[in-house]
C-alpha cells in the first residue's frame, strides 16, 4: 500500500487514533498562540500524520510545513486528557520527512551546518575563539539591541550572534568524583555537547552536588552527544548511533544524571527510538529506566550536605522537556525551597515554550524570537534578579531576550544555586 510514510517507524495508527480532538492542547501549543492556526496546533498536525499514512497519500509541501512549525515542545503531552503520546508521534513523523522528502538546497544546507557544528564538542571549542572575539567587538550586544540595519534582514545570522554564549571558564568535572560521607550510588553524569563547551559549570556543580549528598559521580570524556538534537529534528540516523554510544558509556552505573532537558527527554526515550533494534531494544529500555534528570535525583532522597542561606529572588522556568517531556515539575521548585532565604517566584504562561525548543530558533528566528520575548517579559515581571533554568538552550534564549528588553538578568541551573546553598559562596 503507497502512501505518504515508509514501512520505517511510520507513526502509530493506534497513537492516532487516541487523539479525540477535544481541543485541550489548544490553549498550550506556542504556534497555534502565534497564528491560530489549526493545522498548526496539535491535534491538527495528528490529521496530517493520518491522512499521511492513507493509501495514495503524498509527502506534500503542506504536511511538512506544518510539522516542521511544531516546536516539539510537548505542552500538548501535558494538557492531554487522553494521554495521547505526541511526543513518539512528532519524532517518528520528523524522520520520515528527513528520509523521503526533497527539501530545497538551503534548507538542506541550514540544517546541514547546525548538525555538522551543535553534537560536535571538539568542533565547537574550535569555533570558541571567535565566538569569544564577536563579543569583545560587541557584535552580539549590538545584534540584541539593534533592530533595523542589515542584521534585520539575516534573521538567522542575527539570532546566532544574539544567541552566541560565551565558553564557560570553569573547568568540567574530573572523571571519577568521590562520595562524600556513605556512598548512597554510583551515578553517571553526561557531559554533553553544547553543555560541556559552554555551560561546563553546570556540570561541575551538578558533579559536586552530587558527591556532597554521597552520590559517587562517574564522568567519562565519551559520549560527545547523547543525539537529541537530532532526535528531535527527526535526523534519526546519527540519533540512533549516539543513542548506542550512550548506552554503552553508562552501563556500570547504577543511576544516569542529566542536566540539561532535552537531553535528558531524548534518553528516557532511548526504548523508542531503539524499538526495532533486536540487539539493542531491551538493553535501550533497561538504560531509559535508569535516566533522571539531576534535580529529579536529588529530589528523590533526603538532604544530607547543609545547606547555607542564598539570598536571592529567583524566578524558575520550566525547561519544556523537562516540565513536558518528562512531567518533572515539582523536583526543582521543592529543592529550591529547601535553600534558606531564597525567594521562588513564578511567571505566568510558565506552560508556555520560550522559543528555543533545540534548533527550532535557528530555522524559525522570528515566531521564536516573538516566543523569546513574551517568556522574557512574564520572567521580568517577577520583579526576579535571577530566572533558574534547566537547559541551555533556554538559557540562551532567556538571557538573550531580557536583554533585548533592556534588563540583563542572571540565568542560573537549578544545581548552580544548590552548588552555592552547599558550599556558602554565590558567585
Amino acid at each position: 500500500m503507497a502512501t505518504a510514510f515508509d514501512d520505517i517507524r511510520p507513526p502509530s495508527a493506534d497513537v492516532i487514533a487516541d487523539c479525540v480532538h477535544c481541543g485541550f492542547c489548544l490553549p498550550t501549543c506556542p504556534t497555534y498562540s502565534l497564528w491560530d492556526e489549526e493545522m498548526d496546533s496539535p491535534r491538527g498536525r495528528i490529521v496530517l500524520m493520518k491522512a499521511g499514512l492513507e493509501e495514495g497519500s503524498d509527502l506534500s509541501r503542506t504536511l511538512v510545513t506544518h510539522i516542521d512549525n511544531c516546536l516539539g515542545c510537548m505542552a500538548c503531552v501535558t494538557a492531554c486528557p487522553s494521554g495521547v503520546r505526541y511526543d513518539q508521534l512528532i519524532e517518528d513523523t520528523r524522520s520520515q520527512i528527513e528520509r523521503n522528502f526533497d527539501r530545497s538546497p538551503w534548507e538542506r544546507l541550514v540544517r546541514r551546518g547546525i548538525f555538522a557544528t551543535f553534537p560536535h564538542p571538539s568542533r565547537m571549542r574550535a569555533l570558541a575563539p571567535m565566538i569569544a572575539a564577536g563579543h569583545a567587538l560587541g557584535l552580539a550586544r549590538a545584534a540584541r539591541r539593534r533592530r533595523g540595519g542589515l542584521l534585520a534582514r539575516l534573521p538567522r545570522l542575527r539570532t546566532m550572534l544574539e544567541l552566541s554564549p560565551q565558553r564557560s571558564a570553569e573547568r568540567p568535572p574530573p572523571a571519577v568524583t568521590p562520595a562524600r560521607g556513605e556512598r548512597r550510588a554510583r551515578v553517571g553524569l553526561l557531559q554533553g555537547c553544547v553543555q560541556r563547551v559552554f555551560f561546563s559549570g553546570v556540570n561541575a556543580a551538578t558533579a559536586r552536588v552530587l558527591a556532597a549528598e554521597g552520590y559517587e559521580v562517574v564522568a567519562p570524556a565519551g559520549p560527545r552527544c547523547c543525539g537529541a538534537l537530532q532526535l528531535h529534528a527527526g535526523d534519526d540516523g546519527p540519533a540512533r548511533a549516539l543513542a548506542r554510544r550512550t548506552i554503552e558509556a553508562f552501563e556500570g552505573c547504577d543511576l544516569v544524571a542529566v542536566n540539561a532537558a532535552g537531553c535528558g527527554s531524548a534518553m528516557k526515550d532511548y526504548a523508542h527510538l531503539l524499538r526495532d533494534d533486536p540487539d539493542w531494544a531491551e538493553r535501550a529500555s533497561r538504560f531509559s529506566a535508569r535516566v533522571r534528570d539531576v534535580t529529579e535525583l536529588l529530589a528523590a532522597e533526603p538532604p544530607v550536605a547543609p545547606r547555607r542561606p542564598v539570598p536571592m529572588r529567583v524566578a524558575y522556568h520550566d525547561a519544556c522537556h523537562l516540565a513536558h517531556a518528562q512531567a518533572v515539575r515539582s523536583q526543582p521548585r521543592d529543592l529550591l525551597r529547601m535553600i534558606p532565604e531564597l525567594e521562588l517566584v513564578e511567571p505566568d504562561g510558565w506552560e508556555i515554550c520560550c522559543g528555543s525548543a533545540g534548533i527550532w530558533n535557528l530555522v524559525n528566528p522570528e515566531p521564536a524570537a516573538e516566543l523569546g520575548r513574551r517568556k522574557a517579559r512574564n520572567l521580568l515581571d517577577t520583579g526576579a534578579e535571577a530566572v533558574a533554568a534547566g537547559n541551555p538552550g533556554c538559557a540562551l534564549q532567556i538571557a538573550s531576550h531580557t536583554e533585548r528588553l533592556g534588563r540583563q538578568i542572571r540565568v542560573l541551573h537549578p544545581v548552580e544555586l544548590l552548588d552555592m546553598s552547599t558550599r556558602g559562596d554565590r558567585r
